[in-house]
């Protein structure tokens, strides 16, 4: 995975570490997801699409 970029947590989120994911940008056709509790766990790879269906189903 590209080292170059950083995680960064949604700007919902209340910067106390609480229930967090956080994802990265700059990786070409995925986004990393991570917990944001854990940052040396596992990663999931989401498909570019994938994720982009997933944020226009979320509530506005």
């Amino acid at each position: 995975m590209k080292t170059d970029t950083s995680w960064r947590r949604s700007s919902y989120s209340n910067g106390q570490g609480g229930e967090c994911l956080e994802v990265r940008d700059g990786v070409p056709g995925v986004v990393p997801v991570r917990d944001s509790k854990v940052n040396d766990g596992p990663v999931l790879r989401i498909s570019a699409s994938a994720w982009s269906n997933f944020l226009k189903g979320l509530p506005t």
